[in-house]
């Protein structure tokens, strides 16, 4: 019994249990590398570092068809990025010549109006100087036709004063014959 207690004794502290023959199933160590032995062949068993293997396989495969499809999508903004600053850059080289024909066709619009506006200017003085010359002229000839009715008028005043009813005769005698002389 003595014996009993003290392999009891021997087996409640760890420091002892491994104190005697390695091989034997009163050492604990050797039970715990017989177990781990055991489940390390039942895992290899079961194939499980191969279930391991094959889902580290499947996890590299994903993360490299990601890294693929990582690379694409970069290359492909690339390529769009590349394609939106040409478009900007032939936007940006319209507009430069949209601005520089509008300002082309705004000159010559701006010299066409001048033109216009000279031509314009030109007609209305020349007709207003001709509404001043045909003012003046019918300024002269009322005032010719005015003078020649003040004229006659005096005459016919002067005339009628000095004249007798003979010479009124003789002098209308004299204007028909003129006048049948000129009509004939």
């Amino acid at each position: 019994m003595k014996k009993l207690s003290v392999l009891f004794a021997l087996a409640g502290s760890p420091a002892l249990a491994a104190s005697g023959p390695f091989f034997s199933l009163q050492n604990t160590n050797f039970v715990v590398l017989v177990a781990f032995l055991l489940f390390v062949g039942f895992l290899v068993y079961m194939g499980v570092p191969k279930m391991l293997a094959g889902m580290l396989d499947k996890r590299a495969a994903t993360i490299k068809a990601e890294l693929d499809e990582a690379r694409a999508l970069r290359e492909e903004a690339k390529s769009v990025l590349a394609s939106y600053e040409r478009k900007q850059k032939e936007v940006a080289e319209q507009t430069e010549r949209i601005i520089s024909t509008a300002k082309e066709e705004a000159m010559a619009a701006a010299k066409q109006a001048k033109a216009d506006l000279q031509a314009s200017i030109a007609r209305r003085l020349a007709a207003a100087e001709d509404q001043i010359a045909s003012a003046e002229a019918a300024a002269i000839k009322q005032v010719r036709e005015r003078a020649v009715a003040v004229a006659v008028a005096a005459a016919g005043d002067v005339l009628a004063k000095q004249m007798t009813a003979d010479s009124a005769a003789a002098s209308i005698d004299e204007a028909i014959a003129q006048v049948d002389a000129k009509l004939h």
